[in-house]
């Protein structure tokens, strides 16, 4: 169906095809010519009076009867009511358009409520004028406009041009006023939101958060659902407070309506007793007999909007999970679903589902039971999405759930990892930075290095790593590839451009915890050459520790400070790990290596040897235990008797206060002074406290380890 706007624009043509006719006039000679003149003397004279007060110049009109049906395929007829556009004798055009615009002031003025909607206009103009009105003023604009307002709410908001109006006054209202104009508006809500502009008003009372309002509003939504969700102003709102608003209870109910009628018929009857589900396998297994008829229903509805191109809500997304999850894998319905989901002409229906929780969870299930064919479809779908995706908390886990489930790990990296790298050098160090920072999209980035460890999936992301186990159950039934197999390819697709980006940009990436852990990960785990990644890091340790280095900062002209990364503990965390060379294994209590080794000792040293003495007595002191520690080491007796020529130094540093724990010592006994005094004001005893250690831990570590 066209747009309003091109329908309403373009040329209307006529019903033998021809286009309609031009309304400009055609151009005459400002003089008649002799013949026109002996033609006009022979006219008749009674049309020559009828015509010639409001004669201004142009044509001759000639037998008005004659030319009524010539050439005019649609003629404009007066209403009864209202008299056509013509002018009365001795009047001309100005004359007229006066007459007709006191006309429309006077029907204007007849209707109800005229005079209190000019007053209210008047006060909204000023009142928007947020930083010209001194706040006395406003408070008595409010003041003025409730006066008017209150008690005829319902026939403001009802007109497109006083609800702003209503809008204003719930604006600058008090909580109580709030309320009341929310009660006063009881019983209309549905229609405000079918209008085009009331709509906003109910979000506008909802924003605040108020629960008495929320509770007064949300249930006029009920038994509505299959109406509004249709209805192209209203179902925009609907989403909104089913998505943002509603409580658990409240959803549970709008979402119920989706799988009958009857879910609201016979919902009062249970209102008090029983709080309402919406887990459509619940229903299903207490009601089976109801199973044909309910499933209809839901794919009717969500079939209807999905014709409809109306894919962008929430509750339409949580339907559809609904419906698939209650669906045998590989059944009919199965397939028609997907079906129904992969002819959407544009792919909206995709790309939306993809930034919902029940849409992406919905989209990784239709990847796991899809065939190969249907994985690939659905990943040409997302072309030119995928780097909005990864840093979407839904989105993500479309991409997880792709590297764990398609086969084909070149039409993945193709598909997913070149376009959230990037292809010339710039992009990719832009783009990894970015990834690496984010706390979603680094997981694309790390999840194939790292797999499901608890450094990614948190308690905070429990739910997703259930989500990607239950794909590698149904992994196990469509999938022919090895997923450590699987896992190896994919890793060896993100090495060079990984590898690449840290040998060129090595401080934009260690400049955060996030982008150090990637360095880290990237160099313990990536494939090929990386002796330029490793020298590049390791020559971000240079200088002196006590010193702070000069960042450029391009954009102000102008060096700024910028900390030492041994000042910083994920800087030496990531170089104790490299000098390690692999990850320490709780199972086995000892470290497991990488293959080839990366023997990262003999590279960083050069570079702070110097200066080894303020690594020994700074925050990374580990940093040179793990040195000494290290068996691919081979400066270990220069080392060693380096530190030994500073071994007074090495015993201060294990003796004395660090700056750390001096703030640690002084934020704690400020603690405990308020203690002290909020328990003598309750009467109770005090609790002493265990003083924490003093010194450097490592520099008393690796005097222990010079004396062995």
């Amino acid at each position: 169906m066209a747009h309003k706007s091109e329908a309403l624009g373009s040329k209307r043509k006529l019903a033998n095809g021809s286009k309609e006719q031009s309304s400009k006039k055609p151009k005459f000679d400002k003089k008649p010519s002799r013949k026109q003149e002996s033609e006009e003397d022979v006219s008749d004279d009674s049309e020559i009076s009828e015509f010639s007060d409001q004669d201004d110049g142009g044509a001759s009109l000639g037998n008005a009867k004659s030319q009524q049906n010539d050439d005019i395929p649609f003629r404009a007829k007066p209403s009864n009511n209202e008299p056509g556009k013509t002018f009365e004798k001795g009047q001309n055009s100005r004359e007229s358009h006066i007459k007709q615009k006191q006309l429309a002031l006077e029907r204007k003025n007849a209707k109800p409520l005229a005079d209190e909607l000019h007053r209210t206009k008047k006060l909204w103009e000023r009142l928007r004028l947020k930083s010209k009105v001194p706040k006395d003023e406003r408070q008595k604009l409010v003041e003025e406009l409730f006066s008017i307002a209150t008690g005829r709410m319902k026939d403001f908001v009802l007109k497109h041009d006083a609800v702003r109006v209503v809008q204003t006054a719930i604006k600058y209202a008090t909580p109580e006023r709030r309320k009341m104009i929310a009660k006063e508006l009881k019983g209309t809500y549905p229609i405000l939101a079918e209008s085009k502009y009331a709509k906003f008003l109910i979000g506008k009372l909802l924003v605040k958060g108020d629960d008495e309002i929320r509770d007064m509003i949300v249930p006029e939504f009920y038994g509505k659902v299959r109406k509004l969700i249709n209805h192209p102003e209203a179902s925009w709102i609907l989403d909104d407070i089913y998505r943002g608003i509603a409580t658990k209870e409240q959803k549970a109910i709008l979402l119920r309506e989706w799988y009958g009628p009857e879910f609201h018929i016979f919902r009062t009857a249970t209102d008090d007793k029983t709080v309402p589900t919406a887990e459509l396998s619940q229903i299903l297994e207490e009601q089976p007999s109801k199973r044909g008829p309910i499933m209809k229903y839901l794919l009717d509805l969500t079939n209807q909007l999905v014709q409809k191109k109306m894919t962008g809500f929430t509750m339409l997304h949580d339907a559809m999970y609904q419906y698939y999850v209650n669906v045998k894998p590989g059944s009919e319905e199965s397939k028609e679903y997907m079906e129904m989901i992969k002819e959407d002409e544009n792919g909206d229906l995709l790309k939306n589902m993809a930034f919902t929780k029940s849409g992406a969870r919905l989209v990784c299930l239709l990847l796991a039971h899809g065939t190969a064919k249907d994985r690939k479809q659905i990943l040409k779908t997302y072309k030119d999405t995928f780097q909005l995706m990864s840093t979407d908390p839904n989105g993500h886990l479309v991409i997880l759930a792709a590297y764990d489930l398609i086969d084909d790990t070149v039409l993945t990296s193709k598909s997913i990892i070149t376009e959230l790298l990037g292809k010339g050098e710039q992009d990719e160090v832009s783009n990894v930075v970015i990834a690496a920072n984010d706390p979603n999209a680094r997981l694309t980035i790390r999840y194939p290095l790292e797999g499901p460890s608890k450094v990614l999936f948190d308690a905070g992301r429990a739910d997703n790593l259930k989500l990607l186990e239950e794909l590698w159950e149904i992994r196990k039934t469509t999938s022919k590839k090895d997923p450590e197999v699987r896992r190896k390819e994919l890793v060896a697709a993100l090495s060079p451009q990984l590898l690449s980006a840290i040998a060129s940009s090595p401080l934009d990436l260690i400049s955060t915890s996030y982008g150090a852990q990637l360095v880290t990960e990237a160099l313990l785990s990536c494939v090929g050459d990386k002796s330029e990644a490793l020298q590049a890091i390791a020559s971000t340790a240079q200088g002196n520790p006590n010193e702070a280095d000069a960042a450029a900062d391009e954009s102000a002209n102008e060096a700024i400070p910028r900390e030492h990364i041994s000042k910083a503990s994920y800087g030496g965390r990531m170089f104790k790990t490299l000098i390690a060379g692999g990850h320490f294994d709780k199972a086995t209590r000892r470290v497991i290596p990488v293959d080839p080794p990366l023997h990262f000792a003999d590279i960083l040293y050069p570079f702070i040897k110097d200066h080894i003495m303020a690594w020994a007595t700074g925050p990374s002191s580990f940093v040179v235990l793990n040195l000494l520690e290290a068996d691919d080491f081979s400066s270990k007796n220069e080392l060693k008797s380096t530190l030994k020529k500073n071994k007074k130094v090495l015993e201060k540093a294990a003796t004395e206060e660090t700056p750390e724990q001096k703030a640690a010592r002084e934020a704690n006994e400020a603690s405990a002074e308020e203690q002290k005094g909020d328990k003598k004001k309750k009467g109770k005893k005090a609790s002493a406290k265990k003083e924490p250690a003093v010194g450097n831990m490592g520099s008393k570590l690796l005097l222990e380890k010079l004396k062995g």
